[in-house]
């Protein structure tokens, strides 16, 4: 009997693929094993968000071909697949000569079933890809354009994850609250620059320029309902949700609806107003710090995590000092603090500067770091791993 291994990086939508081919091997004969050493395929789940994630997956092949180099054995297939797909199968063969195969992401694990892990919660997508189109995303590249599953299979696969006594869901997307109101064949027109190959702004379309209105209850809202309906499912988690189209609807279905979790993971990206246009974020920070107070008026005991970019090309000290003041007054729970790093192919990466020096990106990152996650160690329960 064959063998296979799944190393995976990044996010928990990659950790969900991972499950899902998973159910592709052992549906066509093949068996797990605990080492990549005994492995007759390899299977590589990569993540691009940040170089350093790309990094470790080049570090963690690299060992793999020592590894068999060294012990003087034909090393196993190596099958790449995840966000780094974006760079192309030209591109990755010349970077990475090892890599037998490249499978593009999503495109196995829907038609066999999902090998989880963990035996109460389980990871349920609801959409794949990206419409938002923030200049320093690689997402919508390396995913897609944003496609919503239809409810039919969602709640198919939550009652059958019912009937084997799981407990919770996590509803996973890259922007979860616009399942159902994204728009086709949407993207970036023309990138024009001025003779300074400064970036001409009016031609790159707002974040809620690619989803369309909500008629009525929006669909995400209609979704949550239908789930919580679901008898032995005691809780709803979704990740990740983004500030402009954080319906009233969805607020008031939190409220109310006492499976969805208190925790609610809402990426900000940056207090400064110029930095949130220069990454296409489609609000500003009055905006956020808005939603934020309908959420603590509605929602008892709520819990607010985020996600924080520094050192983006642009960001002053001022900028910076903004994003700080935001933290202290919205008192976040959890913050994923990132060095930007640019990422190939991105609208960041094609027309602004990386000028911010790695040595100050790691200055502001440990300040954010220490004044948010610090005092919050243990806080770090409502995150699901």
């Amino acid at each position: 009997m064959n063998t296979y291994f799944i190393k995976t990086f990044g996010c928990q939508a990659n950790k969900s693929d991972s499950e899902r081919i998973e159910g592709d091997y052992q549906a066509r004969g093949y068996r797990p094993v605990r080492s990549w050493k005994k492995a007759d395929e390899i299977v590589v789940n990569t993540c691009a968000v940040r170089q350093r994630a790309e990094d470790r997956a080049k570090g963690f092949l690299l060992n793999v071909v020592k590894h068999f180099e060294q012990i003087g054995a034909l090393r196993p297939k190596v099958i790449l697949t995840g966000c780094m797909t974006h760079h192309g199968k030209e591109k990755l063969f010349k970077m990475l000569p090892m890599v037998d195969e490249i499978l593009p992401v999503g495109e196995v694990g829907f038609n066999s079933k999902v090998v989880r892990k963990d035996k109460l919660h389980g990871w349920v997508p609801i959409s794949t890809g990206c419409n938002s189109f923030c200049t320093f995303c690689i997402v919508p590249y390396s995913r897609g354009r944003e496609k919503s599953r239809s409810m039919k299979d969602i709640l198919s696969e939550v009652q059958k994850l019912a009937q084997e006594g799981y407990k919770e869901v996590t509803l996973l997307g890259m922007n979860v609250n616009s399942w159902g109101l994204e728009k086709v064949g949407v993207g970036f027109r023309k990138l024009l620059m001025d003779k300074d190959r400064k970036f001409i702004r009016d031609d790159l379309p707002t974040n809620q320029s690619q989803y369309l209105k909500a008629k009525g209850i929006p669909p995400f809202v209609r979704l949550l309902k239908k789930i919580s309906q679901i008898e032995g499912i005691e809780k709803i988690r979704f990740i990740t949700s983004n500030p402009w189209d954080f319906h009233d609807e969805l607020i008031d279905e939190i409220a109310r609806n006492t499976k969805i979790d208190r925790f609610i993971h809402l990426p900000v990206q940056s207090g400064s107003n110029k930095v949130l246009k220069l990454m296409n974020r489609g609000y500003t920070r009055e905006d956020y710090l808005y939603l934020i107070k309908k959420l603590r008026k509605k929602v008892v005991n709520v819990v607010l995590g985020t996600d924080i970019i520094v050192g983006f090309p642009g960001e002053t000290e001022a900028d910076f000092r903004k994003t700080v003041d935001l933290a202290k007054e919205v008192n976040w729970k959890v913050a994923f603090v990132a060095q930007y790093s640019p990422r190939p192919g991105t609208a960041a990466w094609r027309i602004y500067n990386d000028e911010v020096s790695p040595l100050e990106k790691k200055r502001r990152w440990q300040i954010l770091d220490d004044l948010i996650n610090k005092p919050h160690l243990d806080d770090r329960k409502y995150l699901v791993k």
